[in-house]
């Protein structure tokens, strides 16, 4: 009899699979084997089957070689497919060879250890069922994100992540030595978009960001992936509006496309796909005033920290916008409110739930004259921005954007409790490896 070719595990689901004869190979997630009957339950990238395999069919040595496989060692199959409502989708793989492609060695990984041993076995770690319905949520996130900004006509370009002054003005970037001279890891890929929309308008960047900033909280890393759009012709209502129908269609296009690892991770798909804009606005005065009433010690000036942001969403469903911020506590290059030079046009989104800040957006300064002030009074040299000056010297038109933190909106999608189960390898104030 000729071999099966080797196909993916998910092939023992199809409709029509039952009594035909299938390969597939896979890492052994458990196994266990009674009265010379092996139980193994092997998973590649489509799925997880149920092996059995009788001693007197795979042969003694075969059967004991297979019997010895540890949890991720790796194996090869040939079988028949049959129904069986006790293996888990109700499919098995009734097993003629099993092949030992590798028996690994003990696996390390238990439920019980530390926080902090798992952290340092994490490239064994995120095999768990739990970081693949995960990462493969934050794929459909991306490629949604970019089918969004496809269709609105938004050009996907390519900035620098090495630069010579950094977006923010410094005081959390990471420093490092350019062939003598001081250079930057890229807190904002922003000035550079901003000039690449006199040529094309409408553009974005989806790039690693880093802050070294230590903060130790569930939602900040060091290193994060940044979703940045700038928009030629748009003031900040416009930008609220591209924002919020941006976010409602990848809530709705992960829902759709992910529902059973959203359930997996404890979000009910339909949560997401009810998610429909316009969603609330909030000045930034009037959540003063609302914290205020809460008993936070704050006052005009105070910013909006994790707890404060907590508290304006805790028990909402719809994500919220608090806008119009004071000139001091947002970035250099946030254009000053027409109606009241204290406040720029800026506006942080905030996720539902209590899962704080997911995107910061703001009108761009067009005034040259303020934007130089504004640069000095941060402590930064203006020199090293004339570059940027120019973009206001020639062919100045009014524009806005914003920044998305990829990991920050999954994290509130999968109502994880900590951002670095967002990403495969975290980067935190006190880890960068593995």
């Amino acid at each position: 009899m000729s071999e099966p070719p080797v196909g993916p595990v998910g092939r023992a689901f199809a409709v029509d699979a039952v009594g035909r004869a299938v390969r597939v190979r896979g890492w052994v997630q458990r196994s266990r084997s009674s009265g010379g009957i092996l139980f193994l339950h092997v998973r590649d990238r489509t799925g997880t089957v149920q092996v059995t395999g009788k001693r007197d069919v795979l042969g003694a040595a075969a059967f004991d070689a297979a019997e010895h496989v540890q949890v991720e060692g790796v194996v090869e199959v040939e079988g028949t497919v049959a129904d069986d409502p006790r293996a888990p989708g109700g499919r098995e793989l009734r097993a003629r060879a099993v092949k030992v492609i590798d028996a690994g060695l003990p696996f390390p990984i238990f439920q019980e250890q530390t926080e902090e041993f798992r952290l340092d076995k994490r490239h064994l770690v995120i095999r768990s069922d739990d970081h693949v319905a995960t990462f493969r949520v934050k794929a459909e996130l991306l490629r949604a994100l970019r089918q969004f900004l496809d269709d609105e006509e938004v050009l996907e370009v390519t900035p620098p992540i090495l630069t010579g002054n950094p977006a923010e003005g410094g005081a959390e970037a990471f420093t490092i030595d350019y062939f003598g001279r001081p250079g930057y890891l890229s807190q904002s890929a922003q000035l550079y978009l901003e000039a690449m929309i006199a040529p094309h308008e409408r553009v974005y960047a989806l790039t690693p960001s880093f802050r070294a900033e230590k903060s130790r909280t569930p939602r900040h890393l060091t290193e994060y992936q940044h979703l940045e759009v700038e928009l030629a012709w748009t003031d900040l209502d416009e930008l609220m509006t591209f924002v919020e129908r941006m976010v409602a269609s990848v809530a709705h296009a992960v829902a759709e496309r992910r529902p059973s690892e959203l359930r997996q991770l404890g979000r009910k798909p339909e949560e997401l796909t009810v998610l429909a804009p316009p969603f609330p606005r909030l000045s930034y005065a009037a959540a003063i005033e609302r914290l205020a009433q809460q008993g936070f010690p704050v006052a005009w000036g105070s910013d909006l920290g994790t707890a404060e942001e907590r508290a304006l969403t805790l028990e909402s469903a719809v994500p919220l916008f608090v806008t119009r911020f004071p000139r001091e506590l947002k970035a250099f290059y946030m254009r000053r409110s027409p109606d009241d030079p204290r406040t720029v046009e800026a506006a942080d989104l905030l996720a539902p739930e209590g899962y704080g800040e997911m995107v910061g957006a703001s009108c761009r300064e067009t005034n040259l004259e303020f934007l130089e002030e504004r640069v000095r009074q941060i402590g930064a040299n203006p020199e090293e921005y004339e570059w940027y000056f120019d973009l206001r010297r020639h062919g100045n038109v009014p524009h806005a954007g914003f920044g998305l933190g990829v990991e920050r909106i999954l994290r509130w999608m999968l109502r994880r409790e900590h951002i670095r189960e967002t990403t495969p390898f975290p980067r935190t104030p006190s880890r960068h490896t593995p």
